[in-house]
């Protein structure tokens, strides 16, 4: 079974201004002294380094280093097509394009780099919440008397009163009270609504876990309070 092919009018879009961008940025790379395969290198590196950083905002969240690099990469992308509509002269480039132009792969590399192997910032696991400690056993005591007494247990069962059953001890919650800093909820809370912002639906425990790094019963209780 085959499937009819429909052209999709964003798609086409891109295609081409992706290819005049490309070829703009090709231009620029020759005119600075960049020849053969070197000239195509440079629109390819701008583009990846502009992907990556989008990539990283997109997963990771908002960053200072993600909005960084995608706001260079997008510079030098909008700087040449700028540069190659008849404003600059490409037979007589200026020296200081051409030596921006020369530190472009150093630079690009940094940032890649940067980009693919710096982590993100995570919060510290809270300490682990006290254990209580066991409830004495009452209906023991009563025989360890009795024992030292030199009282038979099967008599004493018999003559002594029967003692009305412990209450049961209250079930814990299911949300264990975990301390959550203040800045940590508000941290959750910006996240939270970036995600609604993105998405359309609010955030779940397992995502906004994910996104803070703590474990799961932190999670829990923040988003409690985010609720």
């Amino acid at each position: 079974m085959t499937r009819s092919i429909r052209p999709d009018a964003v798609l086409v879009q891109a295609v081409i201004a992706g290819a005049l961008s490309f070829a703009h940025l090709h231009d620029l790379a020759a005119a600075a002294g960049q020849d053969g395969w070197k000239a195509w290198a440079y629109p390819i590196s701008v583009d990846l380094l502009l992907v990556a950083a989008w990539r990283r905002l997109r997963t990771d969240g908002p960053s200072r280093l993600a909005w960084c690099w995608f706001v260079i990469a997008l510079v030098a992308s909008l700087g040449a097509n700028v540069a190659t509509a008849g404003l600059l002269d490409l037979d007589q480039v200026p020296a200081w394009l051409r030596i921006l132009v020369a530190a472009w792969p150093a630079l690009a590399f940094m940032g890649g780099t940067l980009l693919a192997h710096s982590a993100t910032e995570r919060v510290p696991d809270p300490p682990a919440p006290a254990t209580p400690a066991p409830a004495p056993d009452i209906a023991s005591e009563p025989r360890a008397a009795e024992t030292k007494l030199g009282v038979s247990p099967a008599l004493a069962v018999e003559e002594a009163p029967s003692l009305p059953a412990p209450e049961p001890a209250p079930a814990p919650s299911a949300v264990p009270a975990v301390p959550v800093p203040a800045a940590l909820v508000d941290h959750a809370r910006k996240v939270a609504d970036d995600h609604h912002a993105r998405t359309g639906t609010r955030i779940d425990t397992d995502t906004l876990r994910a996104r803070l790094g703590v474990p799961a019963p932190m999670a829990d209780a923040i988003a409690a309070q985010l609720a």
